[in-house]
């Protein structure tokens, strides 16, 4: 018999020894559904990914006041002018420019036409470029295709300058005492650009900036200073309150000006003589270190009306004082 009689044993119901938890894991949930920005495949992730791109770009490679930024593994990165009326502008005012980057196949206007005609009267290179990379010089900016590439301004040191000038006038090399301008506390590049042209315009030999929580010399203060910053240097100082030490040392008076003066302007009797004019911001004034600094405070008289003058405006009365007084013998 196929079985020899015997009776086959049927397996017992239930799980058999050494199977338990098998199936367990299959079984177990897999946690709550994640984000639509979190999944890969979900174009709210690529939306994600494009917002985590603009923001990292922005915070390593924006223009600012000033020199040259640090880019991405320290590269150096410079100030950028862009749109078709900044540009047209910029070279009109005879910024220094590296490159004029133009769109590839841009549409040509009257803007687009005179850029590419100063540019080529300057020797200025002209790149075509696409757009693309246009968006990525200028952090996604609205550049309208063209972008006027500015080179890192090179500042003067602040104490080899005033050393230069005095020894210079001691010499008799230099007409008049030496006469300078510092900035104290002021961010506005524009503020800078028309102290700059004031500076020109008065015969004096330089603006001290600090390096620290201050304007620098960007593309807006070339603009507003007309020309003049090819002409008057820009020097900084590691710390203005050592620097006007310094000043001080060398012989050069240090006057700074502020509403409650020690001497009013007219009556000033430093004019001749080696001078440096700090001005403060128009809200905060001078900081008490710089005041503490100062040989004289000089105010100018003014309207009670008038709370207070902006920074150029203030600078460029006080010059035109020195300068008057000086001319007379």
């Amino acid at each position: 018999m196929a079985n020899n009689g015997r009776r086959s044993v049927k397996a017992k119901k239930g799980p058999t020894i050494g199977t338990g938890g098998h199936g367990r894991k299959a079984l177990e949930g897999k946690g709550p559904t994640p984000k639509a920005e979190d999944r890969p495949y979900h174009k709210a992730h690529k939306a994600k990914q494009l917002a985590e791109r603009s923001a990292a770009k922005r915070g390593t490679g924006a223009r600012s006041a000033g020199a040259a930024k640090s880019g991405p593994k320290g590269r150096a990165t410079e100030e950028v002018v862009t749109g078709r009326n900044s540009v047209v502008e910029a070279l009109r005012a005879g910024i220094p420019a590296k490159a004029l980057h133009v769109a590839i196949r841009i549409e040509m206007d009257d803007r687009v036409k005179e850029s590419l005609k100063l540019a080529a009267e300057r020797g200025i290179p002209l790149l075509e470029t696409g757009k693309p990379e246009l968006d990525r010089m200028t952090d996604d900016a609205v550049h309208q295709g063209l972008v006027l590439q500015i080179p890192p301004y090179d500042y003067a040191d602040a104490y080899e300058l005033a050393e230069e000038t005095v020894d210079k006038w001691k010499k008799g090399h230099v007409a008049n005492a030496p006469l300078f301008v510092a900035l104290d506390g002021i961010t506005d590049p524009r503020n800078l650009g028309a102290i700059i042209r004031s500076v020109s315009a008065f015969s004096g030999h330089g603006v001290i900036v600090p390096e620290r929580r201050s304007v620098g010399v960007t593309a807006s203060a070339w603009k507003t200073s007309a020309g003049a910053a090819v002409r008057v240097p820009v020097a900084r100082a590691s710390n203005l309150n050592n620097a006007l030490k310094q000043f001080k040392n060398m012989g050069i008076f240090v006057l700074g000006l502020d509403g409650d003066g020690d001497v009013s302007l007219p009556d000033l009797t430093l004019a001749k003589e080696p001078v440096c004019i700090v001005v403060g911001s128009e809200g905060k004034g001078l900081s008490r270190l710089v005041r503490e600094n100062c040989d004289q405070i000089v105010s100018i008289p003014i309207d009670s009306a008038m709370e207070s003058l902006n920074a150029s405006m203030a600078v460029g009365i006080s010059l035109y004082e020195v300068s008057r007084q000086r001319a007379t013998k």
